[in-house]
């Protein structure tokens, strides 16, 4: 009895270190005998999804849920996980084989069957980096697709030499030309794709006086974007920041997520005017 409850809480252990959700075949590869798994089902402590897949009872409901459709997550949805910038959304993106059977989903999921870029493990519930930005650049708007490329690249999951061997199929083909590894948000994406037709140089991430500024336009104009949670002493530091670089000659433009993503005119009257008054130049 000892040994049974030592090896059923091997399992559950096993199980949470691997997210919560794995296959059966892999605990059983560890291990794990058939009989322990059957006791640890018996008892709760494990549930059995689709013969295949054992999960704990708290495990991830993303996770399950996929284990149970037989789909993995991927594009918005598998980036957001991987911690990459993402504009908010609702929809939950599950990618399958080309030519798989009947697929059950949840409302609100969108089903990707497409080939992907690197082949995807029978166990695998989460596409690998690679496999999102492939799927990315297929579902997305070009700009919100770019912005997850240059997320993936400033956190130097992937580089630009490697996206550019793959097998990417329409706009996928343009956006290792357009991507870049020093954007630090999608916001400061958005502000080179959106101001790219001024025509004036635009620096991402330029340090001036000890700190990074989000774009340096010319030589002398700041456009600096908050987050969606740009509060307390980050907040502080940067209008500090702001004030220096006034007293230093240069123009310093601060707006809002808000205002990038739903009144973006607004920001671009702001540029354009600074601009035309030769903000941008140094005196």
């Amino acid at each position: 009895m000892v040994d049974s409850a030592l090896r059923l809480d091997g399992l559950v252990t096993r199980l949470r270190a691997l997210g919560g959700v794995a296959a059966s075949a892999r605990v059983q590869r560890e291990g794990f005998s058939a009989g322990t798994v059957g006791a640890a089902v018996r008892a709760g402590a494990v549930l059995r999804i689709r013969r295949r897949w054992l999960a704990l009872p708290e495990a991830d409901a993303f996770l399950v849920a996929a284990a149970r459709s037989g789909v993995v997550l991927t594009c918005s949805t598998a980036a957001h996980r991987l911690g990459l910038w993402v504009l908010e959304h609702e929809e939950v993106h599950v990618a399958a084989p080309p030519h798989a059977g009947r697929i059950t989903v949840a409302e609100g999921t969108r089903v990707h069957r497409c080939t992907p870029l690197m082949p995807r493990h029978p166990e695998d519930l989460v596409d690998g980096v690679v496999n999102i930005l492939g799927v990315v650049s297929k579902c997305l708007p070009t700009e919100q697709a770019l912005a997850v490329w240059d997320s993936a690249l400033n956190k130097k999951l992937v580089t630009l030499d490697e996206m550019r061997r793959y097998r990417l199929t329409g706009r996928g083909r343009a956006l290792p030309d357009l991507a870049t590894p020093l954007a630090d948000s999608g916001l400061e994406t958005f502000l080179i794709v959106r101001l790219r037709w001024l025509g004036e140089r635009l620096t991402p991430q330029a340090w001036i006086l000890g700190h990074r500024v989000d774009l340096l336009i010319g030589e002398r104009l700041v456009v600096q974007v908050d987050g969606a949670h740009h509060v307390g002493a980050q907040r502080e530091a940067d209008i500090r920041h702001d004030a220096r670089l006034m007293l230093n000659g240069y123009h310093v433009i601060r707006v809002g997520y808000r205002q990038v993503v739903e009144d973006w005119p607004s920001v671009q009257q702001l540029v354009v005017h600074a601009i035309a008054q030769g903000l941008h130049r140094a005196r």
